[in-house]
């Protein structure tokens, strides 16, 4: 039987998953983290994109996070994401209207009313779910 560590991965709104998994690939900000059981413990900041994880069935499944935090303890990994879904809720056109909000923010405001940061974080998020989207639905045969 393979070793296996338990996963939560959490949003304010939502639990997007709470199980049992033999390996993590997470979107750190300096690049993937890939987590196996009695792992060092660390603490990272993520960025937007897929995170990965293998069930303890084998099976591997995705979640899209738009940023956080990753705990990894010996035994349990914590992602406490800003916001998240399910691989299978993302939606293209929805990413693509929400880029062009942002795009279309940072181009048309008046500099003293506008939050750079929270625009980019947002475009950003838009960008790294079409990308997700696109390496699944390559990945499926789409």
């Amino acid at each position: 039987m393979a070793m296996t560590f338990h996963l939560d991965v959490v949003t304010a709104e939502q639990s997007l998953f709470s199980g049992t998994v033999e390996e993590v690939i997470a979107p750190g900000i300096m690049g993937d983290l890939g987590i196996l059981p009695r792992h060092s413990q660390l603490i990272s900041k993520l960025r937007a994109g897929e995170l990965q994880y293998k069930t303890d069935e084998g099976a591997m499944a995705s979640l899209f996070v738009s940023g956080g935090i990753l705990e990894v303890q010996p035994h349990v990994v914590t992602v406490l994401a800003d916001t998240g879904m399910r691989a299978e809720d993302l939606d293209e056109a929805s990413a693509r209207e929400a880029m062009k909000q942002a795009t279309d923010a940072l181009q048309g405001k008046d500099p003293e009313d506008l939050d750079y940061e929270a625009i980019q974080a947002e475009l950003e998020a838009a960008k790294a779910q079409i990308e997700m989207l696109h390496r699944i639905g390559k990945a499926r045969g789409h």
